[in-house]
């Protein structure tokens, strides 16, 4: 199905917008292939992580968000990674991220 994030700014009550996001898939080891990159909307969403033509498959992801752009050169946590493993590539999986300058929380969305 999907893969789908949001980014909501706890300090400010606000969708974070303009974060960088980047997908990437883990291929044994150390290897990880990035598969998409993309930018959070107004709403702090990126609404379809996967590219044209790729599909979600049971295996584990890592999205990596350019949080330091964001927060400034203050962050305390430059970038968010968040490493998460998909079941069943038959439902859409969404990833949310919680950020405030010196913190950071996900859970698993619907």
């Amino acid at each position: 199905m999907g893969l789908s994030t949001h980014v909501l700014d706890l300090a400010k009550g606000l969708p974070a917008r303009g974060i960088a996001v980047t997908l990437e898939r883990h291929d044994g080891g150390v290897r990880w292939t990035q598969l998409a990159e993309s930018r959070t909307d107004a709403d702090g969403r990126v609404r379809s992580l996967l590219p044209e033509g790729v599909a979600l498959e049971a295996r584990t992801y890592r999205l990596r968000f350019d949080t330091g752009a964001y927060l400034g050169e203050g962050a305390f946590y430059p970038e968010a990674t968040i490493v998460f493993r998909v079941l069943d590539a038959q439902t859409h999986h969404h990833v949310p991220l919680l950020l405030s300058p010196f913190g950071y929380s996900t859970y698993r969305g619907s």
